[in-house]
């Protein structure tokens, strides 16, 4: 087992609505709460954050599945969202949908579409952060695979 460990410093000075910073070996911003939850909105939120984590975990997983399977892409591209609920003053994280844009080579057989079709669906089932928040956030699909030209 290869343990890896990751490291981010956190900076609060102020009180709630006020603004934070973190930083970690690529990352260095300001934090606060955003904007719907009244806060100043200035940099990046929790809730961000995690819905960043989901969909960078999702589509370098679902890359990295493409390549090792020798399936050829034009493009691979992505947006996503989160949900939260806000009820009696507690925040739930409800859910993230992420609707992957994946575009093979013209010259990709059907066998090759459906096969990345089950990968962008076995990607979400193995990234890391998926995994960790199973149970707790619901995630959806919403997966489009095409070729070139089509």
């Amino acid at each position: 087992m290869a343990e890896h460990l990751f490291k981010l410093t956190a900076d609060w000075p102020g009180k709630r609505n006020d603004v934070g910073t973190i930083e970690a070996d690529q990352l260095k911003t300001s934090i606060s709460i955003p904007r719907e939850m009244d806060g100043p909105g200035i940099g990046t939120n929790p809730d961000e954050m995690l819905l960043g984590a989901a969909a960078t975990c999702y589509i370098i997983t679902l890359a990295a599945m493409l390549e090792r399977a020798g399936i050829q892409k034009e493009s691979l591209r992505m947006e996503s969202e989160a949900a939260v609920d806000v009820t009696g003053g507690v925040f739930t994280y409800l859910r993230i949908i992420h609707r992957p844009e994946l575009v093979l080579a013209r010259t990709a057989d059907e066998r090759k579409l459906e096969q990345a079709r089950r990968l962008a669906v076995k990607a979400e089932e193995s990234c890391m952060i998926s995994r960790a928040v199973r149970g707790n956030v619901e995630i959806r699909l919403e997966e489009n695979v095409s070729r070139a030209g089509e």
